[in-house]
């Protein structure tokens, strides 16, 4: 069976953010939840389905590739996960809405913030491709405490508020809700004498210095994806990801139209008339163009091969090169004379596009 598209499961727009794409997800989830609906198999299967969109669209990478490829840009066998590949996904959610449930086993080790770097580069450099070492501002686990926010020597301290339990327990009516403990954050444990460096966070901000490599053919927008480069976990959590995002600045001659380049060249009108041959700058060097004698101003000549380098797969674009015709401004008496001279011999017959339009003049308006 054909999968319906992700935006379209969760009911939302496809420039949707991501608290908009949660909000969709919770409540969907809590619908067809099957502790809620045991034994009803659409519910199983409507969940499963919408856990899904849910976890795409929610991380960067493969929402990129999703809305780019569609499903076929996730990979085979993505949706073939068991159903309880995405309790992680729904226990976030459920935290969420039930005001943090999970809230002590998240507070011991979260995961550390993703970082998007902006990275700007020409076109050229997008066509070579680049290699180059940039720096990042990120935190890091803190080297006075290890990560531990506390001070040399000393210890984390039971909670006074939750005695340790990390979760507090609140009855209202027929319902008991259990949260997050607002003292220790769900940790169960506080620091009474934090580490003067991190000042108890466990972190500090420093510079990362790191070579990364840009793939010939990039374009704006593209997104490349390092694992585990962004900002450090608290309390020992994995780091997160850092994404280079590429934006290619603007060229003063080739515009870009994906893997092809366009360029506009101006022409005099004797070389379009008589034809001429021109160079032509390309990203790669210089090459000749030949102009044939009646040439048109915009007419768009095509050069294989000469665009930009494709990213996924092999080969190049093309450059498509758009001639203008100049028409002079300012003549001398004896180019006057010459031009007068060159419209009283020329006829029709030198200007087919002036004699179509006032042959279909006649015909709409029979003048």
């Amino acid at each position: 069976m054909q999968k319906r598209d992700y935006y379209e499961v969760l009911g939302v727009s496809r420039d949707a953010s991501e608290n908009e794409i949660r909000k969709a997800y919770r409540k969907l989830a809590m619908q067809y939840h099957p502790d809620r609906r045991q034994g009803d198999k659409e519910s199983e299967e409507r969940f499963k389905e919408v856990s899904e969109a849910y976890a795409v669209l929610t991380d960067p990478e493969k929402r990129a590739n999703y809305d780019q490829f569609g499903h076929a840009g996730l990979g085979a066998g993505f949706s073939d996960f068991g159903f309880g590949a995405f309790g992680d996904v729904f226990g976030d959610i459920f935290e969420d809405f039930f005001g943090g449930v999970t809230g002590r086993r998240r507070a011991h080790a979260q995961r550390g913030d993703d970082i998007v770097y902006n990275f700007d580069i020409t076109l050229e450099e997008a066509y070579e491709g680049i290699d180059r070492e940039i720096s990042i501002p990120r935190m890091e686990a803190c080297g006075e405490c290890d990560g531990s926010g506390l001070a040399r020597g000393a210890s984390r301290s039971t909670c006074p508020v939750c005695r340790g339990a990390g979760r507090l327990r609140q009855t209202q009516g027929f319902f008991s809700i259990t949260r997050a403990c607002h003292r220790c954050g769900g940790s169960g444990s506080i620091i009474e004498n934090p580490c003067k460096n991190c000042k108890g966070e466990g972190r500090v901000r420093t510079q990362r210095k790191l070579r990364v490599t840009i793939p010939p053919g990039v374009d704006a927008g593209s997104r490349i994806r390092y694992r585990g480069e962004g900002e450090a976990g608290s309390r020992g959590g994995a780091r997160g990801d850092l994404y280079i995002l590429i934006n290619v600045q603007q060229h003063e001659f080739f515009a870009r139209d994906g893997d092809n380049l366009m360029c506009e060249v101006p022409i005099s009108f004797p070389q379009a008339a008589l034809g001429t041959q021109l160079e032509i700058p390309t990203l790669d060097g210089k090459i000749t163009l030949k102009i044939p004698p009646g040439t048109q101003t915009h007419k768009i000549f095509r050069i294989r091969t000469k665009g930009m380098p494709a990213l996924r797969g092999h080969g190049r674009g093309d450059l498509f090169v758009r001639v203008l015709v100049e028409t002079p401004t300012k003549l001398n008496e004896r180019q006057r004379e010459l031009l007068e001279e060159f419209a009283r011999i020329s006829g029709d017959d030198v200007h087919p596009l002036t004699k179509k339009f006032l042959d279909k003049f006649k015909q709409v308006f029979g003048a």
